[in-house]
């Protein structure tokens, strides 16, 4: 059976939303997500950039994000024809082991503990395909890579892009 290798951040939770959720209630202005276009990962807000590089550190930050519209669907299809292991990196915030593991429990009920891997560093997974939104994940993994598209990636164009879950269903179910 082929490996799949599926990121959380961005790829099948939306952390941009929750981005710009805490933004709002934070300071009261609702940013627009195209606005955030071409930026690098956290940029793109006005002002507070020391505020929000914080944010990821606050108690439920990582609990709390919405799913991706379509990705408990295709997730559950995709477990029924691949070895899938969901791989998020996790160490730079320590809370967010136990977030992410609540957050897939809740969201993914069908995956088991045996298929969720949390790391500092991806170099050390390997598999056949594996989805990602951040470019450096990608660069050194040895199988198909494809990123899935976030507003911190669209200048990255040397990897093949997923737009979204029903681009993710078409292309591997």
């Amino acid at each position: 059976m082929e490996r799949l290798i599926v990121d959380m951040d961005d790829v099948m939770a939306d952390a941009t939303g929750q981005f710009i959720d805490y933004y709002e209630r934070e300071f009261g202005i609702r940013v627009d997500r195209e606005s955030l276009n071409h930026q690098d990962e956290g940029h793109g807000f006005p002002d507070h950039q020391h505020i929000i590089k914080q944010f990821p550190h606050r108690p439920s930050f990582f609990r709390t994000m919405k799913r991706h519209e379509n990705s408990y669907e295709v997730m559950r299809e995709l477990n029924a024809r691949y070895d899938l292991f969901i791989v998020s990196a996790a160490m730079e915030f320590p809370r967010s082991l136990s977030e992410k593991l609540e957050w897939l429990q809740e969201h993914f009920s069908f995956l088991t503990w045996k298929q969720i891997v949390f790391c500092g560093s991806k170099t050390v997974v390997h598999g056949d395909y594996m989805i990602d939104d951040m470019p450096y994940n990608l660069e050194k993994f040895n199988g198909e890579k494809f990123i899935f598209t976030a507003p911190h990636n669209l200048h990255h164009n040397h990897f093949t892009r997923l737009n979204n879950w029903n681009e993710v269903a078409v292309r591997f179910l």
